[in-house]
């Protein structure tokens, strides 16, 4: 009796390079595939000269993520309009995204009411605190100031930050 390797590997979140506004192509063709995949999106109001119209563009463009074990690798990268899987300086595989960050970074795009921004800045790591009101009760990330505003920060560390504005009233700190 065989024993399918595929459902015995280990998978992992990996983030996949995408051709120039390729983004929800590239989605949709690894669904078709069968492979989990998850591409950030937010709606943003867009001005135009005569009009102003609301839009859903990727959070980071370019940028698919999928939940892939080595094997099915090939496959993602076989995938018209996938470029590259992100890779770390001197290192042979695909980068791994920790499963926590993940869930962190879907849960503020899922339950933010406002735009989260994302930024690859060298931020200062801040408290870190639990959000007790609001949309986005219960998750924990950093709280910073930048730019004079206050927010709770998520990091991704291939990728950067999530943040989102929010109240410092709307905060904990955690002791940790």
């Amino acid at each position: 009796m065989a024993i399918d390797r595929q459902k015995t590997e280990t998978v992992h979140w990996h983030a996949v390079f995408t051709a120039s506004r390729a983004e929800k192509k590239v989605r949709d063709r690894l669904e078709e595939l069968g492979v989990e995949c998850f591409l950030p999106v937010q709606t943003v109001l867009r001005q135009w000269t005569y009009r102003k119209s609301r839009v859903v563009v990727p959070v980071i463009a370019g940028l698919v993520f999928v939940r892939v074990g080595r094997q099915e690798q090939v496959k993602v990268l076989q995938t018209k309009g996938v470029v590259a899987l992100l890779r770390l300086k001197g290192e042979a595989g695909a980068a791994v995204i920790p499963d926590k960050q993940m869930e962190d970074f879907r849960f503020l795009l899922d339950f933010s009411e406002e735009a989260v921004e994302m930024t690859n800045e060298n931020i200062k790591a801040g408290d870190l605190v639990r959000v007790v009101k609001g949309s986005l009760r219960g998750m924990e990330g950093e709280l910073i100031r930048h730019k004079g505003v206050t927010k709770v920060l998520v990091r991704i560390d291939m990728l950067g930050c999530a943040m989102v504005n929010i109240p410092a009233s709307f905060v904990e700190k955690l002791n940790k």
